[in-house]
């Protein structure tokens, strides 16, 4: 099999070195170790390891965390490739069955241009609710915010081929965050996703996991909110430039006051999103984006303009400004979808 297993580490026990006969006997034939700074309690594993041919142990001085361990590895698979197509990483607590490594491996071999995920599934009875919960409140953020469908964002069984690896080594996060950005990468690079459906194998109900759902959740949440934020500063400036040209143009009468506040408020505020959109957000200079994102800009403002003047026609002009939010806020979502799907979803330049 042309494929390197990558085992990251921290405090393993003897587990570790029965997944490695395991997946020997499914035929892999080398083993990238990286031991994350574990104890002298838990170097026996290691030392084991050591004695093996096919077992190369790498070490870090301290605890720097499972994406630190990763990248670790990658990098000296990279540096030492030895005519395997790609890599594909298992976790050290038995969580992995051989078979679905070597299925999720046998799948790289056949689509090394995707991003191969061994995907659990979490309606299992005997799944811990922490796990459950945790996964399925990700899964969904990734649907909403990245357009991301997958069934296991935070699976720790991906096979990965060279080409992928460089696009991966070098990115931000450096525990469980990693796992999460290297799929916001792939969506971002046009990197297909291949699940494939594994088994759901808890060990002592996940007492063994160095996962906290809370703070890592919290850690991963932060990559989400740079989606929205570029968006949320487009809207503030909308909203406070409207506000000061409707109150600039009061003696005009409510349909050409609407139809200027609302075209030069756009006009600002359209500037103001498409730049940190293409920089900072999406990071995707795509052929035709700009056309795209006026077409898009001029459809939205006429929504705006349309929505916001027919309430001010049925319930007056007392509360001009409340409408224009609340219709705003419901394009919003809208525009955000459009914007990641087919303003910014093109090939890029």
């Amino acid at each position: 099999m042309k494929v390197t297993v990558v085992i990251p580490a921290l405090n393993p026990d003897d587990m570790m070195l029965k997944t490695i006969e395991a997946l020997a006997q499914q035929g892999f034939s080398r083993f990238i170790l990286v031991d994350d700074g574990s104890d002298a309690q838990h170097q026996f594993a290691f030392e084991q390891a050591s004695h093996r041919t096919d077992c190369i142990v790498l070490r870090h001085a301290k605890n720097l965390g499972k994406g630190r361990a990763l990248k670790t590895a990658f990098n000296y698979f990279l540096c030492h490739p030895q005519n395997d197509i790609g890599v594909v990483t298992v976790d050290a607590d038995g969580q992995h069955s051989a078979e679905d490594v070597a299925a999720c491996a046998k799948r790289l071999e056949t689509c090394p241009q995707k991003l191969v995920l061994g995907c659990r599934d979490f309606s299992l009875p005997h799944v811990p609710p922490k796990s459950r919960v945790g996964n399925r409140s990700i899964c969904a953020l990734f649907r909403v915010f990245a357009g991301i469908s997958v069934a296991d964002t935070q699976t720790g069984l991906r096979a990965l081929s060279t080409q992928v690896l460089y696009e991966v080594l070098d990115l931000a996060g450096e525990r469980f965050e990693y796992e999460t950005t290297m799929l916001l990468q792939a969506k971002r690079k046009e990197i297909e996703f291949e699940q494939v459906k594994i088994q759901t194998i808890y060990m002592d109900q996940n007492q063994g996991t160095h996962f906290h759902p809370i703070r890592d959740s919290l850690r991963i949440l932060k990559l989400m909110i740079a989606f929205v934020a570029a968006s949320l500063m487009g809207f503030g400036v909308d909203i406070l430039a409207f506000s000061i040209l409707s109150h600039l143009a009061v003696y005009l009468p409510p349909f050409y006051r609407v139809l200027v506040a609302t075209v030069f408020a756009r006009i600002l505020s359209s500037l103001v999103n498409y730049w940190m959109n293409r920089k900072v957000v999406f990071q995707k200079q795509t052929r035709g984006s700009f056309l795209r994102y006026y077409i898009l800009c001029a459809v939205q403002a006429g929504c705006s303009f349309a929505g916001v003047y027919a309430l001010v026609f049925l319930f007056g002009s007392q509360m001009e400004l409340v409408f224009k939010i609340v219709v705003d806020l419901l394009l919003f979502f809208a525009s955000f979808q459009i914007q990641r799907e087919w303003v910014f979803g093109g090939k890029r330049k």
